[in-house]
C-alpha cells in the first residue's frame, strides 16, 4: 500500500450516489441466491466476477435487477442494509445518503411498511454498533415508468421514514425524458424532500438542463455530459450545484470508454463541486477507496487535496450544520495529523 492509499484508507468520509442493492457485497448476493435458488444469479462468489462484467449499460441494468430480484422479504432487507454499512465502517465512511428503490421491493410483494419498517431498523443499529449514519434517497426506477413514479412518491410523502432526505431518479437515461417525472418531484419536494435526479450519466447534457429545470435538482447523479456543454458548467459552478461523480461506475457501463478520458478534470477546472462516489461498488469491482485513489490520480492530488474532496462531500450532504461543521474538523484533525 501506497503512503497515498494509506491516507486515504484511514480519511473520514462522506458518500452521497451509492445504491442499496448494488451496494450487495458477493458474500451476500451468493448467499441470497442460495436462499432463492430459481435465480440465474450465481451462487459462488467468484463466479459473480463474471456475472457482473457488462456489456453496456442496458446490460448493467439487466444484471442489476436480476440481484434486486432476490431481495423478496423484510428480513433480505434488513440484512442487506446493515451489511452495506458494516462495508462502509470499513472504509472509514461516516455518513452516507444511500439510494434506495422501494418500488422494486414492493412490486415482489413486500408490504411498504414492513420495508420502510426493516430499513430504519437497519439503519438505527448501524449507527449505534457501526458509527455509520445513513440516510436515504428514495428512487424511482426510471424504467418502470410513471407507475413506478406514482409508488415511490406515494411511499415517500405518505410514510417518510425518519432517515428519509431526498428523491431520487435512476435507471436508463435514453428513452426515459425527465421531464414526466415532474409532478412526482414537486409531491416529494412539497413534502420536504431534496431532488438528486441521475442525468447526463449516458445522455448529452440536455438532459441535465432538463433534470435541472423540470425536476429542480439539487445535485445531479453523475453528470458525465455536462463538460460538453460550457454554459451548463459555468450554471453549475456559479449555482455550487454538485455533481455526484462515479469513475469507475462510468467505465464499467460504458458511459466513458476509459479512466484517461473521464471529464472529472474539465469538471473540477471549471470550478464545479465535485463528489467522489462509488455507485454500485461489487458490481464494478469497486469501493470508495478505490474511487479516492482513481482521482487522486487523474486530478493529480496529494493529501491535502484528497481531504479536500472529502470536505466537498460534507458540503454537498443533506447532514444538518452541526454534523457538517464536525465531520469537516474530523477530516482537517486527520489531514494535519498526517502531515505532522
Amino acid at each position: 500500500m501506497s503512503d497515498l492509499d494509506a491516507f486515504i484508507a484511514g480519511l473520514p468520509k462522506a458518500e452521497l450516489h451509492v445504491h442499496h442493492v448494488g451496494s450487495a457485497s458477493p458474500r451476500i448476493v451468493s448467499e441470497l441466491a442460495a436462499r432463492h435458488p430459481d435465480s440465474a444469479v450465481p451462487t459462488d462468489p467468484e463466479a459473480l466476477a463474471d456475472y457482473f462484467t457488462f456489456r453496456d449499460f442496458a446490460h448493467f441494468i439487466e444484471v442489476y435487477l436480476s440481484v434486486v430480484d432476490l431481495i423478496r422479504d423484510a428480513e433480505d432487507v434488513r440484512l442487506l442494509t446493515y451489511e452495506v454499512a458494516r462495508d462502509m465502517a470499513r472504509q472509514q465512511i461516516r455518513y452516507a445518503e444511500l439510494t434506495i428503490t422501494p418500488f422494486s421491493s414492493t412490486r415482489r410483494g413486500i408490504p411498504d411498511a414492513a420495508f420502510v419498517e426493516a430499513i430504519e431498523d437497519a439503519r438505527k443499529a448501524a449507527e449505534s454498533e457501526l458509527g455509520v449514519v445513513l440516510r436515504w434517497c428514495f428512487d424511482i426506477p426510471g424504467e418502470a415508468g410513471l407507475e413506478a413514479a406514482e409508488e415511490t412518491a406515494r411511499i415517500a410523502c405518505d410514510l417518510q421514514p425518519e432517515g428519509l432526505v431526498s428523491f431520487g431518479l435512476g435507471g436508463p437515461e435514453i428513452g426515459v425524458p425527465r421531464p414526466q417525472f415532474k409532478p412526482y418531484f414537486d409531491r416529494a419536494i412539497a413534502a420536504g424532500l431534496r431532488s438528486v435526479p441521475h442525468a447526463g450519466e449516458t445522455t448529452g447534457p440536455g438532459t441535465i438542463w432538463d433534470a435541472l429545470r423540470d425536476l429542480r435538482a439539487e445535485r445531479i447523479g453523475h453528470g458525465t455530459s455536462a463538460p460538453q456543454d460550457p454554459a451548463l458548467l459555468a450554471h453549475l459552478a456559479e449555482r455550487r450545484i454538485p455533481l455526484e461523480v462515479c469513475p469507475t461506475s462510468n467505465i464499467a457501463t460504458r458511459a466513458v470508454r476509459t479512466l484517461d478520458e473521464h471529464p472529472i478534470k474539465e469538471m473540477v477546472d471549471a470550478g464545479v463541486l465535485v463528489t467522489i462516489n462509488s455507485d454500485d461498488p461489487p458490481m464494478f469491482g469497486t469501493d470508495l477507496n478505490t474511487e479516492y485513489a482513481v482521482a487522486a490520480r487523474l486530478l493529480g492530488l496529494d493529501t491535502a487535496g484528497l481531504a479536500a474532496l472529502a470536505k466537498n462531500a460534507v458540503e454537498a450532504s443533506f447532514m444538518d450544520a452541526p454534523a457538517k461543521a464536525r465531520l469537516a474538523a474530523e477530516i482537517d484533525t486527520y489531514a494535519t495529523s498526517w502531515r505532522g
